[in-house]
């Protein structure tokens, strides 16, 4: 299980890094749950991510326009972004999700073949209107992406365990599988947390506020220890 830490500048990039983390995820929070960063962040933490460690980056908490998040997604690419991750906020159903990631998907592998496509979305969907999470892993598959992934889009104290179980996660993580697809689980994720997630088989678990100062998200600050307390625990799983 990968490790995936949510820096939102280089200061915390290069705690993410010196932590241990194995994906360093570019986001703004002020903008979303999915906040996009601007290009020449995003640019500038993939210069100093070392050889072997990923570069993400969010596009947003994205609007049912494909034209738009498909120019994101150059963007995003062409900033030096390895994984790209599209929050399916403004999608709310399969087929705008689904026509939103295919435009995303050709966009992404037109510049870049090896470039990782994400579509994530919502455990808490119904809250905000977006399309059912249990739709993502059939959206990713049909749209070609290679990862879904799901993350709460209300970051208002709840976690990603208040929206799905364990029963419901499992059979999320199983049919992203079961599409030949890379999982991925978020949504203010406790440490105590990752052991289930570990057992339920995601490949990657995405943090940002249990890796910070005080473990919140918007006032704390990422810290290279509590990243590599993260990293030793799943190690050690």
């Amino acid at each position: 299980m990968l490790l995936l830490i949510s820096p939102i500048n280089t200061e915390e990039a290069r705690e993410a890094i010196e932590g241990g983390a194995d994906i360093v995820d570019v986001k703004n929070p002020k903008e979303g749950s999915l906040g996009a960063n601007f290009p020449w962040v995003i640019k500038s933490i993939s210069e100093l991510t070392p050889e072997g460690m990923y570069v993400s980056a969010t596009l947003g908490d994205v609007p049912y326009k494909p034209g738009t998040v498909s120019l994101a997604a150059a963007g995003a690419v062409v900033s030096g972004a390895d994984y790209i991750k599209v929050g399916l906020y403004g999608t709310k159903n399969y087929e705008e999700a689904l026509e939103v990631m295919k435009n995303v998907v050709k966009t992404v592998k037109d510049f870049n073949e090896d470039a990782v496509v994400v579509a994530a979305g919502y455990a808490d969907a119904h809250r905000v209107g977006a399309v059912d999470p249990m739709e993502i892993p059939r959206v990713a598959a049909d749209a070609g992406a290679d990862l879904a992934m799901v993350d709460t889009a209300v970051k208002d104290g709840k976690t990603l365990f208040d929206f799905m179980d364990e029963d419901t996660l499992t059979k999320f993580n199983n049919t992203i599988h079961d599409y030949g697809l890379k999982s991925a689980l978020a949504g203010s994720v406790k440490k105590e947390q990752l052991e289930m997630l570990y057992n339920i088989g995601c490949d990657v678990v995405g943090i940002r506020g249990a890796a910070c100062v005080g473990g919140d998200r918007n006032t704390g600050k990422i810290h290279r220890s509590a990243v590599g307390e993260l990293k030793k625990m799943i190690e050690n799983f």
